[in-house]
């Protein structure tokens, strides 16, 4: 490195890179892209501050090697793929045939293995911050996402969406409630998930939003929770109080219309909220910016023509 260079900052991504064939009520016109972590990685790619460079931590099936490796090289946030791990059997694939305009069905084929703690242990110490994206809910046990917060030098941040999804024998998934919820969340600086997902952390609570404050008084840090077409809505501590403190609620409604196709659009808001946090921006300039770019992946159709959309909203351009 020469005297003049400066060394970026280094938040690693991990999660799951996942084939979508994503089809409507009537399973017409078929869409095939890349789908789960590639959403994430195409917000965090038009919208991450270049003092950050991404850090890819994903498995891979050894029969998508060549298609990943192709999607990794365009990505201009990331240099260094080392840990993006080919694994012998089928890549994730997954089939969306959604029945209304955000309810589907999906169902699973394939499928790496988790991470274990010996895998990642090398990596985390070397990362700046961490965003974790539980997009097949296989990714990593609770006992290692535990490790995770201390081992890593800066904050967490983990999507928890998945963690929500059973498999069937027929590899279709299906809502559940997420066992040691708490221990979950605590595991990270920061989680998200969506409505429904918090109802799911409050089962026999009248209230979600009254369970999400009581979390925040028992060692969560940060909770945020994705609305749809209502924005998203955050719950921690008040901005001048402690963690464990007294706990507010900051909604952030959005100006964006509500049609289109949903797919990753939480994966979008929660990449672009993170990203806008460890650069330093505002609470709520940083779920308005989120909102927005998840805007753009709406009117989109697959990753691909959303990141290609979204670097072309970036005004200046990086």
């Amino acid at each position: 490195m020469s005297p003049t260079t400066v060394q970026k900052l280094r938040l690693g991504v991990l999660g799951t890179l996942v084939w979508d064939v994503i089809m409507g009520p009537d399973r017409s016109d078929p869409m095939e892209d890349w789908g789960g972590l590639a959403y994430a990685l195409g917000a965090l790619d038009a919208t991450l501050d270049p003092a950050w460079e991404v850090v890819p931590l994903a498995k891979v099936g050894r029969d998508m090697e060549e298609e990943a490796r192709a999607l990794f090289a365009e990505l201009q946030s990331v240099s260094d793929t080392s840990g993006v791990l080919f694994t012998d059997g089928e890549n994730n694939r997954v089939a969306l045939h959604y029945t209304g305009p955000s309810r589907r069905v999906e169902t699973l084929s394939g499928g790496v293995p988790p991470w274990t703690w010996d895998e990642l242990e090398a990596w985390v110490g070397r990362l700046d911050a961490l965003y974790v994206n539980f997009i097949s809910g296989f990714e990593l046990p609770l006992e290692v996402a535990v490790r995770l917060r201390s081992a890593v030098r800066g904050p967490t941040y983990a999507d928890l969406h998945s963690l929500f999804l059973g498999l069937d024998a027929d590899g279709r998934r299906f809502h559940r409630p997420l066992e040691n919820a708490l221990e979950w969340c605590r595991a990270f600086h920061a989680v998200q998930v969506n409505e429904d997902e918090l109802a799911q952390l409050a089962t026999g609570e009248r209230d979600p939003w009254a369970w999400a404050r009581w979390a925040i008084g028992q060692g969560v840090g940060e909770i945020l929770v994705t609305l749809g077409a209502g924005g998203a809505a955050r719950v921690g501590p008040t901005l001048d109080g402690p963690v464990g403190g007294d706990a507010a609620v900051i909604e952030m409604p959005t100006s964006q219309p509500g049609a289109g196709d949903p797919t990753g659009c939480g994966d979008v808001w929660g990449a672009t909220f993170f990203g806008g946090r460890l650069a330093g921006v505002s609470l709520t300039s940083a779920m308005e910016r989120a909102n927005r770019v998840a805007g753009i992946n709406l009117r989109a159709r697959g990753a691909t023509r959303f990141r290609a959309a979204a670097w072309a909203d970036q005004e200046p351009p990086r």
